[in-house]
């Protein structure tokens, strides 16, 4: 039996433990895990171990630095940070135009404190923060130190802001998004998001879930 670690390519609409089933009936093994949650709605890189001996080493994964490209909806928030929650249109009294985002986007670069989003699998008292919010009740988070790297606009065209965010492990992107509106009084949610690299991993070395059979997946096998 051989274990080590995948690359996946996760599609838009599954969730990262969606993934480890789909691999856990292909491959027959059922201890394996991933190094770090994406949403259903983002798509891109997954590192998941396979067998005992891989899961035991995923943290080391778990703590390099990632790169997302966000697709940033301006002038529209939500509870979720998303798409996914109820979507509030808000008034914008001056569209941003691309000189005051680069400036703007400056005073996220560095350590800074975030608060995760309340529709997310942080945990307050052994519960997830979206299993409290979807019962309607408060959700109080707490900042946490995160680290951006760098944050490059790749399109702006009103309402939409394309941007690439390198940053530290325990970033949320849907976060920056809100904070980012904010910052431009308009209001910003994520419309697409998608993870490029975990470290020195790249998703252009992904493989896509369809991709994986029982007879195949011992070949996309690599240790570290």
């Amino acid at each position: 039996m051989k274990f080590g670690f995948i690359l996946i390519d996760k599609p838009k609409g599954m969730s990262s433990h969606d993934v480890v089933e789909q691999l856990r009936k292909v491959t027959k093994i059922k201890k394996i895990g991933h190094a770090g949650t994406l949403d259903p709605i983002a798509t891109g890189l997954l590192i998941l171990g396979i067998g005992r001996d891989a899961t035991k080493k995923l943290d080391k994964f778990k703590n390099l630095d990632k790169e997302y490209i966000a697709k940033i909806k301006l002038g529209s928030s939500s509870e979720t940070f998303d798409t996914e929650g109820k979507i509030e249109e808000r008034k914008v009294e001056k569209i941003p135009n691309k000189k005051e985002i680069k400036e703007a986007l400056k005073e996220f670069i560095g350590k800074i404190k975030q608060v995760p989003p309340p529709f997310s699998a942080k945990k307050i008292k052994g519960k997830k923060a979206y299993e409290l919010a979807r019962k309607g009740l408060n959700v109080n988070l707490k900042p946490v130190e995160v680290e951006i790297k760098e944050i490059e606009i790749l399109e702006y065209k009103w309402p939409y802001l394309k941007i690439k965010v390198r940053c530290s492990a325990g970033t949320y992107i849907r976060s920056l998004a809100n904070d980012i509106g904010e910052k431009l009084n308009c209001g910003g949610l994520i419309e697409e998001l998608r993870r490029t690299k975990i470290g020195n991993f790249s998703v252009e070395r992904a493989k896509n879930i369809s991709e994986i059979n029982s007879k195949n997946w011992q070949n996309f096998l690599f240790y570290d």
